[in-house]
C-alpha cells in the first residue's frame, strides 16, 4: 500500500484528511510538530528514509495573521523556510508535494474572482510568508508541486470563525461582525476531499496553482448570520464596517477565488457554501 505524509494533522485541514483516509487506498502518516519539525531538514530527511511516502499533503502553517506582524520570524519558519524544506526532499526523494496556502496572497482590490495567474501583492506577514511559501516550491521542484489557495477554512476541529460564532452566540444576545469584507468560506472537510483529487497528478511541466472554496461569495457577517440560522441560536447579529473592528494586519476587501481550473481539470461540482455549513453543523449537533 503506497503511503502519503500529511503535516499538520492536528489542524483543521489535517484532522480532516484523517478523517477521509478511512476509506481511501493509500495509508496516511499522520505528523504534527511534536512528532516531525518540518523546519529541520535534517529531521525531515530521516524521517523520510525510515518512513517512505509517495506524496507530502503540507497542511502546516502560522495562521495567526494578526500575530504574525509581531512574530515575523515565526511566520516566515514555518510558512517559508518549511516549504522549502519539504520542497527539496520531495525533489531529493522523487515525491508529490501539495501544499496549502491562501487567498491573503492578494490584495484584495480586484471586483472579480482573482485566478491563479493574478498578481499577487500581499498586505501582510502572513500573506507574504505564504507567497514566500509559495515562491520556494516554484524555484526549487515544479514538476512535482501542487498549490491549493483557499479561503476562509472551518470545520469539526480546530478553531475556526464558525465555532467562534457558535460559542458567542450562546453567550450573548447581539454580535457585531465586518459586512464589507467579501470572500467564500471552506469546508475543511470539502478541501480534503479536493486534495485527494489532485494526489494522484502526474509530473507536469511548473508548478500547478489551483483555487479551491466552496461555491458563493458573501460577507463575514452574511457568514455568521448564516450560523446562527443554522445552529438555530436566537443571537442578532449585525453589520459594521471594518473601520470599527482596527487590526493590527490589513485584510484583503474581497478575496473570491475563482475555481475554474480546479473544476476543468478534475471535472466536478463544488458543494455551495451554505449546503456545506449546514452539513458541519449538523455533525456539530
Amino acid at each position: 500500500m503506497s503511503k502519503i505524509l500529511v503535516t499538520g494533522a492536528s489542524g483543521q485541514v489535517g484532522r480532516a484528511l484523517a478523517a477521509w483516509s478511512a476509506g481511501c487506498e493509500e495509508d496516511f502518516i499522520l505528523v504534527s510538530r511534536d512528532t516531525l519539525d518540518i523546519t529541520d531538514a535534517g529531521q525531515v530527511a530521516r524521517f523520510l528514509e525510515e518512513h517512505p511516502v509517495k506524496a507530502i499533503i503540507n497542511c502546516a502553517a502560522y495562521t495567526a495573521v494578526d500575530a504574525a506582524e509581531d512574530h515575523p520570524v515565526e511566520a516566515e519558519k514555518i510558512n517559508s523556510h518549511a516549504v522549502a524544506i519539504l520542497a527539496e526532499a520531495s525533489k531529493a526523494y522523487g515525491l508529490k508535494l501539495v501544499h496549502i496556502s491562501t487567498d491573503y496572497v492578494f490584495d484584495g482590490q480586484k471586483n472579480s474572482p482573482y485566478l491563479e495567474t493574478d498578481p499577487v501583492a500581499p498586505l501582510g506577514v502572513y500573506g507574504r510568508t505564504k507567497w514566500e511559501g509559495e515562491a520556494a516550491m516554484r524555484a526549487i521542484n515544479p514538476p512535482q508541486s501542487v498549490i491549493i489557495r483557499t479561503s476562509w477554512v472551518y470545520g469539526l476541529h480546530g478553531n475556526n470563525f464558525v465555532k467562534t460564532m457558535l460559542k458567542l452566540g450562546k453567550e450573548r444576545d447581539t454580535l457585531q461582525v465586518v459586512d464589507d469584507q467579501v470572500g467564500t468560506p471552506t469546508n475543511a472537510a470539502d478541501l480534503a476531499a479536493a486534495i485527494l483529487r489532485i494526489v494522484p497528478q502526474s509530473d507536469h511541466d511548473g508548478v500547478r496553482t489551483y483555487h479551491y472554496t466552496n461555491e458563493g461569495v458573501c460577507s463575514w457577517y452574511d457568514f455568521a448570520k448564516a450560523v446562527m440560522e443554522y445552529g438555530k441560536l436566537p443571537c442578532k447579529v449585525i453589520p459594521v464596517p471594518s473601520s470599527e473592528y482596527p487590526t493590527k494586519a490589513k485584510r484583503p476587501k474581497f478575496s473570491v477565488l475563482s475555481k475554474q481550473a480546479f473544476k476543468r481539470d478534475f471535472k466536478t461540482d463544488i458543494p455551495y457554501w451554505r449546503d456545506s455549513l449546514r452539513e458541519c453543523l449538523e455533525g456539530v449537533g
